[in-house]
Formats: C-alpha cells, sequence, structure tokens
C-alpha cells in the first residue's frame, strides 16, 4: 500500500508563499538624515527561534553579541487540518492525454488547510508599519495565487486568506535597552496533498486486442 513517492507539492507550497514577501522595501533614516531604500530579507524560521536570536548572545564566546539585521521577515507552518468541506470521491481519477501507449494517473487530490505565520521584526514603529502598508491592501481578506503541482494538477488555484493581524514590542531587558517590534500575520490557504502518480497501458486507444497477460498487452491487428 505504502510505496515511495515524491511531487514536492507541499514544498511547492511553501515556496509559493515565501515568494509573495520576498521583495518588500523599506525607506530608512540614515544618521546623516537621507532616506535609504532597503529591501527586507525573508527566511523560513519559527518565531520563538527568531526572538532567541535578536536576545540572546552568539556562541562565539560568552562576551560576544553579534547585533542581527533588521528588519526582517520570518515565516513557516503552524498548522496543517483536514478539509472535509471540499471533499471529493477517493476514487475519482485524473489522467493525462489518452492518445498514447500509456496513460498517467492519479487518484482525486485530498483537500488541507495549511496555517501560515509570518512575523515581521523591526527596530521600530515606522518601519514595521511601511512593511504594514505593502502586505493588507492585497488580501481584503483573500489573495489567490495559481500553481502547477504536479503533471497531472497543473494551474490550481490556492485562495489564501489574511485571518489575524498583530502587533507587540518586544524589549531585551528594561525599558533602557534597544527594543523591536514584531507584526505577525496568520494566514489560511486552501490547497490539496496529491498522491502517488502512476502509469498504465491505455487498452481504450487501440482495436484488435487479442490477449492481455502480466507481461504486457497483445494486439491483433487486421488490415
Amino acid at each position: 500500500m505504502f510505496t515511495y513517492y515524491k511531487n514536492e507539492s507541499i514544498r511547492k507550497l511553501v515556496i509559493a508563499f515565501g515568494s509573495l514577501f520576498n521583495n518588500i522595501h523599506i525607506m530608512q533614516k540614515t544618521p546623516t538624515g537621507e532616506n535609504r531604500d532597503l529591501l527586507v530579507s525573508i527566511t523560513y524560521c519559527a518565531k520563538e527561534k527568531f526572538i532567541k536570536r535578536l536576545i540572546y548572545p552568539s556562541s562565539i564566546t560568552d562576551n560576544t553579541r553579534v547585533e542581527l539585521n533588521m528588519p526582517q521577515i520570518a515565516f513557516e507552518i503552524t498548522n496543517i487540518t483536514y478539509d472535509p468541506v471540499r471533499h471529493i470521491n477517493k476514487m475519482k481519477k485524473k489522467t493525462t492525454d489518452t492518445t498514447g501507449l500509456t496513460a498517467a494517473y492519479a487518484y482525486a487530490e485530498v483537500p488541507y488547510n495549511f496555517t501560515f505565520g509570518l512575523y515581521v521584526y523591526t527596530r521600530n514603529i515606522d518601519e514595521n508599519l511601511q512593511v504594514m502598508e505593502q502586505i493588507l491592501p492585497y488580501f481584503s481578506p483573500e489573495f489567490v495565487i495559481t500553481m502547477n503541482n504536479t503533471e497531472l494538477h497543473q494551474k490550481v488555484d490556492v485562495p489564501i486568506t489574511l485571518m489575524q493581524t498583530n502587533l507587540i514590542q518586544e524589549y531585551e531587558g528594561d525599558f533602557n535597552e534597544r527594543r523591536s517590534i514584531i507584526s505577525s500575520y496568520m494566514f489560511n490557504l486552501k490547497s490539496y496533498v496529491y498522491g502517488k502518480i502512476s502509469t498504465d497501458y491505455n487498452i481504450t486507444s487501440y482495436q484488435g486486442i487479442s490477449e492481455i497477460t502480466p507481461e504486457g498487452i497483445t494486439f491483433g491487428f487486421t488490415g
């Protein structure tokens, strides 16, 4: 029953979600009072782990602290749940073009909801609000992306819904110490998990079949 296959549908979903936020810029004030354009970098990382990187000293020495460049964006999958509302007959097949000798097929995809957390870390409130203004207008509250998931499942629409937004402040020590502003966004992606793609003989494209054996199909074409 359980055999190895790899269609990377979940991995593609993670990449597609992260790519939505990989071109966010802010205008940052320099010590001379000038504005400079700054690209906000993004990485896949848990919220708690990223906060620890901001707060705790580096592992170089006990007394050495490496400053983490800000602003930063991190995201992660926080939950995966089955969606019975979008359930279809699991025995339904999807096949490729049936004009050749063989045809690829797979059973019906399974609907799942993927919850993603997105976290924006900045040193001041103005920079965080700049990032927020580049995210919120696109989700009202839904944004749809189109993905090519497998050979049989191409141009699949995936709705992305913004469910929640929070803005908090994290202080490193007392209130005289440097602070970081964190805005968090929770998204729900309605996608699918796909099964193994198999190949079988396409007997419907041929006439004059004389024999079917475990070794294959014998065709008896006549003039």
